[in-house]
């Protein structure tokens, strides 16, 4: 198939860029600027240079383009978001609605018949789910009358506006794993300047980021028309365990505890992931019908994949030739 990758150059959808021409894909990856056309070319892809929040540009780079899917995995988040109106909230939630918006009508330019859009385990609620595993039916994208609320209807309405034209959408859990995003979090807990609350906060669905994009690449060839799918790991696990666990795998410090009163005056978005936040995420539905299962089955198994990049500075900060199994993530 002809795929094409908007957010091609950042985060997930480099390696997801990868994984597709690994699969003998022919792809497409869209990049706003050269540095990322670089990136995507060094992938292996065909780059274009738009901007997805610009419409008219958005469909004039597109003009003459034919492709037979998209996949939506555009964000703005540079680092880990720390406050509800950082500017890279607030321009994903932009990306997550008006951006959806653009790249359907960029779909139906191209020809595309197959839409896959990023979504995340949080729309399901900045809450406590308990016990209970949390399945694709459990409501998602609820108003609950907090600050949160912006973040889950931007998950909402990029779901809903994918599922209605027979798209699909992917419910990522937390990713991580070799690139830039792991790489900087790394480099503040050697800083002793990523702190966690006391109590290790709640627990969450994990993902590496080679697997957030073999998920996506079975999303493309063989996902539902019209289906949400939840893409976490095997393990449920807290963030204090988890980043305890990077920290020593990167030879770093383990990070500081802090009490929650504290963490959600420094960093109340941050705080709200952490501390209000626990669930066990079922990825029973992608297993069943993507014939998806994770590579890396918990976070103990990522942090040991991560190990040698982490104790070698920069050794993950470019990409690694089309092929290649190192993916960044951003």
């Amino acid at each position: 198939m002809r795929v094409l990758v908007a957010g091609a150059s950042g985060a997930i959808g480099r390696a997801v860029v990868a994984e597709l021409v690994r699969g003998g894909h022919d792809v497409v990856g869209l990049a706003r600027g050269q540095a990322g056309a670089d990136v995507v070319t060094s992938l292996g892809a065909q780059p274009v240079v738009a901007d997805v929040l610009d419409r008219d540009g958005l469909l004039r780079a597109l003009d003459g383009t034919t492709a037979d899917a998209v996949v939506h995995e555009a964000t703005a988040l540079k680092k880990a978001p720390t406050h509800y109106r950082g500017s890279g909230i607030t321009a994903t939630n932009r990306l997550r609605t008006t951006g959806t918006a653009h790249l359907l009508e960029a779909a139906r330019l191209v020809g595309a018949t197959r839409f896959v859009v990023q979504s995340m385990v949080f729309g399901y609620g900045f809450v406590d789910h308990g016990p209970d595993l949390v399945t694709e039916d459990r409501p998602f994208g609820r108003a609950r009358g907090a600050k949160s609320d912006a973040a889950t209807a931007a998950f909402a309405s990029a779901e809903a506006q994918a599922l209605a034209a027979g798209g699909i959408a992917l419910r990522y859990g937390f990713v991580y794993g070799q690139g830039p995003a792991s790489d900087r979090i790394v480099s503040l807990l050697r800083r002793r300047a990523f702190p966690v609350p006391r109590g290790g906060g709640g627990s969450l669905g994990w993902l590496f980021v080679d697997d957030a994009a073999t998920a996506t690449r079975a999303a493309v060839e063989r996902g539902r028309a019209g289906q949400a799918y939840n893409v976490v790991d095997d393990e449920p696990a807290r963030w204090g365990e988890v980043f305890d666990a990077m920290a020593d795998a990167a030879g770093a410090h383990r990070p500081p505890r802090v009490p929650g009163g504290l963490m959600r005056l420094i960093a109340p978005f941050l705080a709200d992931q952490m501390i209000g936040t626990s669930m066990r995420v079922s990825n029973a539905k992608a297993g069943d019908e993507l014939g998806w299962r994770p590579s890396v089955p918990t976070f103990r198994h990522g942090m040991e994949a991560g190990r040698r990049a982490w104790r070698t500075p920069g050794s993950l900060s470019s990409p690694g030739p089309a092929g290649s199994r190192r993916t960044p993530r951003s």
